[in-house]
């Protein structure tokens, strides 16, 4: 072969061989352009995707920001609510206890100008220095003392009497001595009560005790509560003891026994 054709094959190898590379070159390129092109639309339709998602979630977080906002705003006016009512209701426990106080202060004021007005009506009818004396079909002579006296309040028929002393006497029989701090004499039935700290002297008997009735229409007397008889020989604690004015037996009751023990006078 002539060195001419030989370097006309070298030059044809070369031309092929630099179309071969360019045409390679070529195709490559374009087939990573593609590559990256699609690569590039993946990462746009994954950037979509994740600007969608955050769209949804700055929605739902707008709604939750407008449901606790809400409910905010519903707890808030429920506190409100009920810090009024609380208010509400501590001013009218406070009005309820400035009425009771009123209302306490009104009923003082009116108790102590009853009180006042009783005074004054007990002042006005005080007697001192108060006597009565009355005398049975039997002949037995009651004599009623007291330092003061005053009418009852429910009832103008009987007197209130202090620092009372009491005599029962008879012709027959000896006298009965009476004294107490206080009794009630009825001036129509001529009936009387000694009460509080109640001493009566009969005979050789002392008897202490805190009532002592008198029914002269009876002409019966009854000792009662805390009733203690003394005489040199004994003391009895009786339960009620019982006078007989006309005869002046006694009846006396022990506290500790059911049966009666009677004691007749001389």
């Amino acid at each position: 072969m002539s060195i001419k054709a030989l370097a006309q094959f070298f030059i044809i190898f070369l031309i092929i061989t630099i179309i071969g590379v360019v045409y390679f070159k070529y195709f490559e390129t374009k087939k990573s352009a593609v590559e990256e092109i699609s690569l590039i639309e993946n990462e746009n339709e994954k950037f979509q995707e994740l600007e969608r998602k955050i769209e949804n979630l700055e929605k739902r977080n707008v709604e939750l920001n407008k449901k606790i906002k809400k409910n905010e705003n519903k707890l808030s006016e429920k506190n409100l609510l009920k810090s009024e009512e609380k208010v509400q209701k501590d001013e009218n426990e406070k009005d309820l206890i400035e009425q009771n106080k009123e209302n306490k202060k009104k009923e003082e004021v009116k108790k102590d100008y009853e009180k006042k007005k009783i005074k004054k009506k007990e002042i006005k009818n005080i007697v001192k220095n108060i006597e009565y004396t009355s005398i049975d079909q039997k002949g037995n002579q009651f004599i009623l003392l007291a330092n003061s006296g005053r009418s009852n309040i429910d009832n103008n028929d009987i007197l209130d009497l202090d620092d009372v002393r009491g005599e029962i006497k008879s012709d027959k029989r000896d006298t009965i001595f009476i004294v107490s701090d206080y009794a009630q004499y009825n001036t129509v039935s001529l009936n009387s009560k000694f009460y509080q700290n109640v001493k009566i002297n009969y005979q050789d008997k002392e008897i202490t005790c805190e009532n002592f009735d008198i029914n002269m229409e009876t002409n019966n007397a009854i000792a009662y509560n805390n009733v203690v008889i003394v005489d040199p020989k004994s003391v009895m604690k009786a339960g009620i003891i019982e006078f007989d004015l006309k005869t002046k037996n006694i009846n006396i009751n022990p506290e500790t026994s059911s049966s009666e023990i009677e004691v007749i006078s001389n």
